[in-house]
């Protein structure tokens, strides 16, 4: 990997992300440098979408509900459909915090950042798009869905094997989303991207849900096509409910990453991963702290509540998560100082978020080495790359062939 771009010094606000006890005894490390470096895929990027990608290409009769900037009391407000009006604000973003706001404007200077981070291939979700769900209206979010799809594989299809966007499906209308997961899987997207709730909004018993067999259509033909299913933070509600004090956090931990919890539970209790063995799914953005805690909690429910349960299932909850769920994260060691004790190791995945700020890029291999101490060699190489080469299908470099574990991936492929 060449890398010539240089990174400004951290300032006060990002100097922790320097920090880090090394990786001494490390067989393998994070770092770009490092000729045994880990094979590496980050499970979570995002795209810069043009400004003006769904105003040129929707049809007419949706530009005027598209998001927009409007004046309140002289304030400007961001509009969106389905969210409430969020106040733009002049923030300063210097140095780094800088830089992450305008990467990965082109595919080339994507590859060029990565390599800064030692990421060999990045799954791809929408910047702009996470709103393509905003919406009740079904046909509206499947026109901003397929406006994404289309200028994601026109951008990103000559990178597919080391950049690759995940297909965006609304699936409020069972009909437009089986034809769109047909066409976009003919394309050859790598995986799927599916909102966390069918309908975008509070929860409300009367919507539809993945627990509910008439989606079984769809599993079947994602099933049948082999592609992974992805749900990606803040696609199933307004995230921005918490007004005033405290906000930010409360939105991002509450609103934002907790509710991605909920179709990975659909699809496991509810005896969908029974009926589709092969179909793939997990969860994008929301850390794993959660998934030890959730696999209990889903079994404790099956046990105990046993004279509630519907249907009666093969095996426990947990157990199809650990046979075909996955959930990425960037930062949580408290999730990773639990994937050896409960058998989680091959459903994690790291990814760098870049170049979001939640993110770990440009100084992943420090965050790296702060988390995974506790993990082996080997379990490092499955969570770093080697279980996403396996649930999104990537073929893994020649250089890395010479790494045992890396060698046994590239061999299944075949």
């Amino acid at each position: 990997m060449t890398m010539t771009k240089a990174i400004p010094a951290p300032d006060e606000n990002n100097a922790w992300r320097l920090e880090t006890p090394g990786a001494e005894g490390w067989p393998r490390t994070a770092r770009p440098s490092d000729p045994n470096k880990f094979f590496m895929v980050s499970t979570d990027g995002h795209v810069q979408e043009p400004g003006d990608l769904w105003a040129t290409r929707i049809d007419e009769r949706f530009r005027h509900r598209l998001p927009g900037v409007v004046q309140v009391e002289g304030k400007p407000f961001r509009t969106t459909e389905g969210m409430r009006p969020m106040r733009l604000r002049n923030v300063r973003f210097d140095g780094e915090d800088g830089l992450r706001q305008s990467a990965g404007k082109t595919p080339a200077a994507r590859l060029e950042d990565l390599a800064l981070d030692g990421v060999d291939a990045e799954i791809l979700f929408p910047n702009r798009g996470l709103a393509n769900w905003a919406t009740q209206d079904a046909e509206f979010a499947h026109a901003m869905c397929s406006v994404y799809n289309d200028w994601a594989w026109e951008t990103f299809a000559d990178y597919n094997d080391r950049l690759s966007p995940m297909a965006c499906i609304a699936t409020a209308d069972l009909g437009l989303a089986l034809g769109e997961v047909e066409l976009r899987a003919k394309q050859g997207f790598r995986g799927l991207s599916l909102p966390c709730k069918p309908v975008w909004g509070p929860p409300d018993h009367e919507d539809p849900n993945y627990n509910l067999p008439e989606f079984d259509p769809l599993w079947a033909l994602i099933q049948e096509a082999g592609l992974p299913i992805t749900f990606h933070v803040s696609t199933g509600r307004d995230p921005r409910t918490s007004r005033g004090n405290g906000g930010a956090v409360i939105n991002y931990a509450v609103h934002s990453l907790a509710p991605t919890m909920e179709p990975l539970v659909n699809l496991c209790a509810s005896g969908v991963a029974e009926r589709f063995p092969g179909l793939r799914f997990g969860s994008v953005e929301a850390g794993i702290g959660w998934v030890a805690w959730a696999l209990g909690a889903m079994d404790e429910a099956y046990r105990k509540h046993h004279m509630f349960v519907r249907p009666k299932l093969d095996l426990l909850p947990s157990e199809y998560f650990k046979r075909q769920g996955f959930a990425t994260f960037q930062d949580d060691k408290a999730g990773l100082d639990l994937a050896t004790e409960h058998g989680l190791v091959d459903n994690f995945m790291w990814a760098n978020d870049y170049p979001h700020h939640e993110g770990s890029w440009p100084h992943s291999a420090q965050a790296i080495e702060r988390t995974m101490g506790g993990l082996s060699d080997a379990e490092r190489a499955k969570i770093l790359g080697l279980n996403a080469a396996r649930a999104f299908n990537f073929d893994v470099p020649q250089r890395y062939l010479s790494q045992p574990d890396a060698a046994a991936v590239a061999a299944s492929a075949r």
